[in-house]
């Protein structure tokens, strides 16, 4: 799996590593299959959300850690 970073589409992240589907949903992105989120980054998606975009990857990172 590539190295995941703020910069890395969604779509991309689900394809990889479907098991983090959790993470974004406890995180309140909850429409991660439209089209949106096919094109956004990750910290696009958290500016939209009004989330902070480290501390989202901070969640993503210990997702990983913990497969």
């Amino acid at each position: 799996m590539p190295e995941i970073t703020k910069e890395t589409i969604i779509g991309e992240v689900l394809q990889y590593s479907p098991d983090l589907i959790p993470v974004f949903m406890e995180a309140g992105m909850h429409c991660l299959f439209c089209g949106a989120a096919q094109g956004e980054t990750i910290e696009e998606a958290c500016v939209v959300h009004g989330i902070d975009p480290d501390e989202m990857m901070e969640r993503i990172h210990q997702a990983l850690s913990a497969q």
